[in-house]
């Protein structure tokens, strides 16, 4: 890895940004524009019809049958299944404390006000397909729509010439998810917007995917809601001297590994940490299955900034806003206040981030790209929206009438006033 050194905060701080900016590639937009138009125009022909180019798979239905969910669920490994639930269990116990409640207040006599919360109807989850399966990214999806209250889970996923990976069916299934059609790509983000003859039209799109599943959720925005427009996998590392080289550089590699363009950054005060961990990165992707993947990866996208104290690694990390944040520091817990942008904290030497990605329960689907300096992790709160209302008696509103009067007219809205105002005579 590329360990820089001997540049001010500032220099560093500049060369993180440009890591960061972020490019639309106008061929991917046109694509993705015309992918959405024919799919509003043919519907379900149009997505068998993208199966076929696209994945290399012939389609007579787009929706998996119950039977085939089940069979899935019968061919998968008890041990595979067992770590489901257990993921499933924890994901659950932990999502349940985001749960937002209705309220209301009465101020003075006569007048009440309150928000009434209630879930979303219908949600659409991407799950990714293509040289991996990812049945942890069904339960982080679809588990706090669940517990939100929404009623009706879409899931759309790519079709495999071999059917949809088990694995991911038997996750739906403990999940509860309603319904899981074959389509990927843009044109399942098209058909979860606009709606086609199988395929329902949902309120929200949520989970991540490739730069054309990016784009269309971009493109559609509006139109429903969605979750956030996620970028390739990053990981943030806080270290010094008390942090084992072999542990650090795992964790970089454990991101590292799911796409070229993942971003892998330490940040240490410590030049024999940087060049040991450096040296462990060299070392274990010699081992890895995916090794081709990881070391794109961290030859373009890996770094290891050397500093001078703790608090310029927090300032410059503020800055990273890493999806996945690791403290590997002593007495980690105490820098959790100092951290402004983050998707996800780990701290200590035993909390690796793939306890995130899988089993401890906080959601993976992270804010990426920077975009943690004002956003979150997925929650029940995106599942859920929020009606306010208001009631006034006469008396209370005799109360406020000239106030409001008021106000309408020095903003130049005549008919605002007098609506308040003819309630008065």
């Amino acid at each position: 890895m590329q360990i820089i050194k001997n540049e001010s905060i500032n220099q560093i701080k500049a060369r993180i940004r440009q890591q960061t900016l972020k490019t639309v590639d106008p061929q991917v937009e046109n694509r993705v524009a015309d992918i959405i138009a024919t799919v509003r125009e043919k519907g379900d022909v149009a997505l068998k019809s993208y199966a076929k180019a696209f994945d290399d798979v012939s389609l007579d239905v787009l929706k998996v049958s119950s039977s085939q969910i089940n069979q899935a669920m019968k061919s998968v490994d008890p041990e595979v299944i067992a770590a489901l639930e257990k993921a499933a269990a924890n994901i659950r116990s932990f999502h349940q404390l985001e749960l937002q409640t209705s309220f209301e207040d009465s101020p003075r006599p006569g007048v009440l006000r309150g928000t009434k919360v209630t879930a979303l109807s219908a949600v659409g989850i991407y799950v990714p397909g293509g040289t991996a399966a990812y049945p942890s990214s069904v339960l982080m999806n679809a588990l706090p729509a669940k517990i939100a209250g929404v009623k009706n889970i879409i899931m759309v996923t790519p079709p495999q010439k071999d059917g949809t990976n088990p694995v991911v069916l038997a996750a739906a299934k403990i999940a509860g998810i309603d319904s899981i059609y074959q389509v990927g790509g843009a044109q399942a983000i098209a058909a979860l917007a606009y709606g086609t003859e199988s395929i329902p039209k949902v309120d929200k799109i949520t989970g991540p995917g490739n730069a054309y599943v990016a784009t269309a959720k971009r493109a559609v925005y509006g139109q429903v809601a969605i979750d956030m427009i996620a970028g390739p996998s990053e990981i943030g590392i806080l270290a010094d001297d008390s942090a084992r080289p072999q542990d650090v550089a795992a964790d970089l590699l454990s991101q590292a590994e799911h796409d070229v363009n993942a971003r892998a950054i330490l940040i240490t005060n410590s030049e024999k940490l940087a060049q040991a961990v450096s040296d462990e990165v060299d070392k274990q992707l010699l081992t890895l299955p995916r090794v081709d993947i990881a070391r794109a990866a961290v030859d373009s996208n890996g770094f290891i900034y050397l500093v001078d104290t703790v608090d310029d690694m927090i300032d410059l990390m503020n800055v990273v806003a890493p999806e996945h944040l690791e403290i590997q520091l002593e007495n980690a817990y105490d820098y959790l206040a100092k951290i402004q942008n983050a998707g996800s904290v780990f701290l200590g030497k035993y909390a690796s981030e793939p306890l995130g990605d899988y089993l401890a329960g906080p959601n993976h689907i992270l804010p990426t790209g920077g975009t943690a300096r004002f956003s979150s992790a997925l929650g029940v709160w995106d599942f859920q929206k929020r009606i306010q209302y208001l009631d006034y008696s006469q008396a209370a509103l005799s109360d406020d009438a000239s106030d409001v009067a008021a106000l309408a007219r020095e903003e130049g809205l005549e008919a605002h006033a007098r609506a308040i105002e003819v309630r008065q005579s």
